[in-house]
């Protein structure tokens, strides 16, 4: 399953996540800090959605309510949700 995600209060205009069995696939963060969004994405890969997200959520960039990481854990929450209402299905 693939999510396209548009971040709020953060620097990053779209994110793309992917995910099969609950293991992260794929991850890219458009705009933001190129380094560190390209980062964060790599270490992702290949791991449990549910880690990564207990690991970004809650992150702040500065002043900001939010961060990168912290938009991408909601884009992954999306995906976790999905699974879990299509298993009760």
């Amino acid at each position: 399953m693939t999510v396209v995600y548009t971040p709020k209060g953060v620097c990053s205009q779209k994110m793309i996540v992917s995910a099969e069995n609950g293991i992260i696939t794929e991850a890219e963060i458009i705009g933001g800090c190129g380094g560190n969004t390209q980062g964060v994405c790599r270490l992702v890969e290949g791991m449990k959605l549910e880690e990564a997200i207990s690991r970004l959520q809650g992150i702040k960039c500065g002043l900001k309510e939010s961060s990168c990481p912290d938009q991408l854990s909601i884009a992954m929450r999306q995906i976790l949700e999905a699974e879990e209402m299509h298993e009760v299905d």
